[in-house]
């Protein structure tokens, strides 16, 4: 008897974890969406996942701003310890190249007089928009911004490299792995990756404000809001 009673507990215990990891791939896993169905106006998201201030702000500000087609997902905590391609699917992504990041950068040569954002030309600091698939070329953003200064400042004193994580977080008021370059906190220039700008759809992923969270959002009305440099900072 006491047999019979520990299968049934057995069976009761694995049909329990049968239904969790049913609910858990029905929350994560990606819809059977085609690339244009990916695309919805905020309005009408009503996953209760996203409903926190964060998404709430972000929404706000974008909806403001003339950006009507954005869409933020929430992702499992181990979602960075994943393949591209299973990000991908996770947010229903047209393709691994699709998948962006913003990094802050700090000029550590920048002259003794450039110390904030005041000069978006000649700014202290800039974020910086790329993909994941790409390799990030700080040279390239070196470049340009001797070149946006039609040389007038010493090509020595553009050095551009990772902003310290900390330095990101008070500049922009996101932690690791949530920087997005919507609603920072201080006004820093953007640089948007022209790789980014040539991806078909012209619908992409990044940062959301919470490590968690994702905001998908349409290339050509980010533009216009933010109005970014657009640079070939880039190769893959």
């Amino acid at each position: 008897m006491r047999m019979e009673e520990a299968l049934a507990e057995l069976e009761r215990v694995q049909t329990q974890l049968l239904q969790r990891i049913s609910k858990l791939e029905h929350s994560y896993l990606p819809s059977s969406l085609s690339q244009n169905d990916t695309v919805h106006d905020a309005g009408t998201d009503t996953d209760t996942d996203t409903d926190t201030d964060t998404v709430a702000r972000l929404s706000s500000i974008l909806r403001s701003n003339g950006v009507p087609e954005f869409s933020f997902k929430r992702v499992p905590s181990d979602y960075y310890d994943w393949p591209l391609e299973a990000r991908r699917d996770a947010l229903s992504a047209a393709s691994i190249h699709h998948l962006c990041k913003s990094i802050v950068l700090v000029n550590t040569q920048a002259p003794a007089n450039v110390v904030d954002c005041t000069n978006r030309n000649n700014s202290k600091y800039y974020v910086v928009v790329v993909q994941y698939t790409a390799r990030f070329n700080a040279e390239a953003v070196k470049n340009f911004l001797y070149s946006l200064n039609n040389g007038s400042i010493a090509k020595k004193k553009f050095n551009m490299r990772l902003a310290p994580e900390e330095t990101s977080m008070e500049l922009t008021g996101y932690g690791h792995n949530a920087v997005t370059c919507i609603g920072m906190k201080t006004d820093i220039p953007v640089i948007l990756d022209e790789a980014i700008v040539k991806l078909t759809p012209d619908f992409f992923w990044l940062g959301g404000g919470e490590v968690d969270l994702k905001l998908g959002i349409r290339t050509s009305q980010l533009i216009k809001f933010i109005n970014p440099f657009i640079v070939n900072c880039s190769s893959n």
